[in-house]
């Protein structure tokens, strides 16, 4: 059985480094992961007169935690970080050198959660509106089958709120012209129904008129895609996503355009108007109202609004010579 080490310093995390690349095999790039976020603990271990691993307790281990933070480590890196200690602590109790983990109940502040990007109405009306049909690459001309096919896809994601996987796998039979709906299949093989706005159906119904062009032969039995490329087989994400950035980037538009910003944006514009954060989450077929909460940021000029209307100690009246 091994003593307790009379110093806790670079030696003791030397050896554990050592057990990490011979008996777990961890990769050099995991390894002076680990030897960057370990060294941090051995200096504050120092810096606090820390003479062996059963000195820490948990507030130790806080205010260490605390200091990384404040040194500009993102929350993410925090928690590789204290997983890193807990790891280590686990090697020290396996080899006897230490009592307990004091690392075991620390958790990390939380991330701040990433507010999803969106284009606003005029500017999604701007790329909807094209002037310039893009070209399938820049050193051939524009092809007009192609540009009445990629509006089509954009209209279908904006009116939708669809995600892309969702779109390349629609099939010819899966919208309804008549009832004005499109069937998705989502995460997890759901299938949703969500409505399909005016703009979209006319624009799909102007590439089914021209689909054919891309047929090579006769078509096979269903399921038959929707959108398919020069070759006539069903589009790839990755050509969708070539597309949609190809064209906002011949329309002007000064921001990264992806199929899921079109996403984002339905969610924003949708909430904006309706202010009915369950529909919004069935339109995008959201397991968990909090994933759907991500776009209400948007809306606080519209609680604003509501404030001041509202609230008794907000609304202002005008004195009577005003």
């Amino acid at each position: 059985m091994s003593l307790l080490p009379t110093a806790f310093d670079h030696d003791l995390l030397h050896r554990y480094l050592r057990h990490l690349s011979h008996e777990r095999q961890v990769s050099p790039h995991t390894n002076d992961a680990y030897s960057r976020d370990l060294g941090a603990v051995v200096a504050f271990a120092l810096a606090q007169g820390l003479g062996t691993p059963d000195s820490f307790t948990d507030a130790h281990i806080r205010d260490f935690v605390a200091e990384s933070h404040q040194g500009g480590l993102s929350p993410r890196s925090l928690a590789r970080r204290l997983s890193a200690v807990r790891g280590f602590w686990r090697w020290l109790q396996r080899e006897g050198l230490a009592k307990g983990n004091p690392a075991l109940e620390v958790r990390p502040p939380k991330a701040g959660r990433r507010l999803p990007a969106t284009l606003d109405v005029d500017r999604m009306t701007r790329l909807l509106t094209p002037q310039v049909a893009p070209a399938a690459q820049p050193s051939m001309a524009p092809d007009p089958t192609l540009a009445t096919r990629d509006l089509a896809i954009m209209e279908l994601f904006y009116s939708s709120g669809i995600r892309l996987a969702e779109l390349v796998g629609l099939n010819l039979g899966d919208i309804d012209f008549d009832e004005q709906l499109v069937r998705v299949t989502g995460k997890g093989r759901k299938q949703r129904i969500i409505p399909v706005g005016g703009p979209a159906r006319r624009a799909v119904l102007a590439w089914l008129a021209l689909r054919h062009k891309y047929l090579l032969g006769d078509e096979e039995s269903p399921p038959r895609p929707l959108f398919i490329g020069r070759n006539g087989n069903r589009l790839t994400p990755r050509a969708v996503q070539l597309r949609v950035a190809a064209w906002a980037k011949q329309q002007g538009l000064d921001v990264n355009v992806h199929p899921h910003l079109f996403r984002h944006s339905f969610a924003t514009h949708l909430l904006e108007s309706s202010r009915d954060l369950r529909a919004v989450q069935e339109l995008l077929g959201h397991a968990n109202l909090s994933t759907t909460q991500a776009y209400t940021h948007v809306d606080f000029q519209h609680l604003a609004r509501v404030y001041e209307s509202a609230h008794p100690r907000a609304q202002r009246k005008k004195a009577s010579g005003e």
